[in-house]
């Protein structure tokens, strides 16, 4: 079956500027109703698609409203979809005893919110994506207290959900951008997701030659960028602050790690002192390093032409179509597409999900179409510059960074404790 011929419903919470809409999209998907609070995402939202849009606080919204305007009733949409921002599971604790007049607690977490629509809406299938803490070894009660949560649902209403974590890089499926995510995935009906195989690689090492004759190879910055230059961009590209001048002194793909003893410039830091995107620069044969969403003025990663990504540009790495345009400033857009998920990879997922959960079974053979073409080779490395004399003072001895817990501001925490 044409992944048009049928478009399954989907309601999507936390939207943002739609990254994992665009790959449902792809995938077959409608959005049928999108539920956001920020007002530059909803000014792309609406500036781009039909899909209804409610622009509040899940926290104010009822769930029978998100159904009302999505044109559906309980158990009829296809999917629930929504990346909660980053929070604590402090309230959810209550849920694990069924307590569901707590549900609409106006001061339940995003995470909580999510849950209350799924137990109210009722989808055939769900997708919660960048859960805070579910990877992180020794702190795994936010995955303990999702799944309690799910389980007292299936208790009071008689379903089956399922909670499998997937935790995908998204490099391994052709998006151009190194963006490691965590998903729950799960089926009304108890259906079993599993897993996905990788479909790109790394350069093969070792025994992984074997995987050469089945996987294509990663998708670079240069095949996402190669024919953008930033000519004619009506964005200020250049790179402010103190350390602008630094920048073309570092070689592609790396970061301020070359200035330090263990690096092949000057010594100018302390291994490892800094954040690794400081100063940090794409090399065009590898993906991008992952975007942050508020970088400060030294933060990359830069263009290996010693700038700023371009909105374009940014959204190229995310798997974004080019047809659809984030709006605002370049700080807006950065902050748009930083929170977002790439969409590729969000059309893979959409893909599977059609075909294990929904019965499309036909849907896992279909191929992605947002990821980005191969354009060979890469053109060499940019030339680097040296140190301009400003910086020369801070060549010396630098201490490197004593290791995890022990940096100052560890020092600091536990002086004040």
């Amino acid at each position: 079956m044409s992944r048009k011929n049928k478009r399954l419903r989907a309601i999507s919470l936390y939207t943002g500027a739609g990254g994992l809409d665009l790959g449902f999209e792809a995938a077959g998907f409608e959005t049928c109703v999108a539920v956001e609070l920020d007002d530059e995402c909803v000014t792309t939202l609406m500036a781009n698609r039909p899909w209804p849009v409610i622009h509040r606080s899940i926290h104010d919204i009822p769930s029978d409203e998100i159904l009302s305007v999505a044109g559906l009733k309980p158990g009829e949409a296809d999917v629930l979809i929504g990346g909660p921002p980053c929070q604590p599971f402090s309230k959810c604790g209550y849920w694990a005893n069924g307590d569901s007049a707590r549900l609409d607690d106006p001061r339940a977490t995003t995470v909580e919110a999510y849950l209350r629509v799924l137990r109210d809406t009722q989808p055939r299938a769900f997708l919660m994506e960048n859960v805070a803490g579910l990877v992180f070894k020794g702190k795994d009660e936010g995955l303990r207290l999702v799944e309690e949560t799910i389980a007292s649902i299936n208790r009071e209403q008689g379903t089956r959900y399922g909670v499998e974590l997937l935790v995908l890089n998204a490099a391994d499926f052709g998006v151009p951008q190194i963006r490691i995510r965590a998903f729950l995935v799960g089926a009304r009906d108890g259906s079993r997701f599993g897993s996905i195989a990788p479909t790109h690689r790394a350069p093969a090492l070792g025994n992984q030659q074997d995987l050469d004759f089945v996987l294509s190879p990663y998708r670079t910055a240069w095949d996402a960028l190669g024919d953008l230059d930033g000519a004619g961009c009506v964005e200020d590209l250049c790179v402010r602050g103190k350390w602008a001048d630094l920048l073309p002194s570092i070689p592609e793909g790396q970061n301020y790690l070359f200035h330090t003893e263990r690096g092949g410039g000057l010594p100018l830091f302390g291994w490892r002192r800094r954040f690794w995107n400081f100063l940090l620069k794409l090399d065009k044969g590898q993906p991008s390093w992952t975007l942050t969403a508020q970088p400060g003025p030294a933060t990359g990663p830069f263009h290996w032409k010693n700038r700023r990504l371009s909105g374009r540009e940014l959204c190229r790495l995310q798997t974004i179509p080019d047809s659809y345009h984030v709006l605002g400033s370049l700080s807006a857009v950065q902050r748009q597409v930083g929170n977002a998920v790439p969409s590729a990879l969000a059309e893979v997922i959409a893909l599977r999900m059609r075909a294990r959960l929904l019965g499309d079974q036909s849907a896992e053979r279909l191929a992605p179409t947002l990821i980005p073409t191969a354009r060979g080779d890469a053109p060499g490395p940019e030339p680097v510059v040296s140190v301009p004399k400003k910086y020369r003072s801070l060549v010396g001895n630098h201490t490197a960074h004593p290791g995890t817990g022990r940096g100052n501001r560890a020092a600091q925490r536990a002086s004040t404790a």
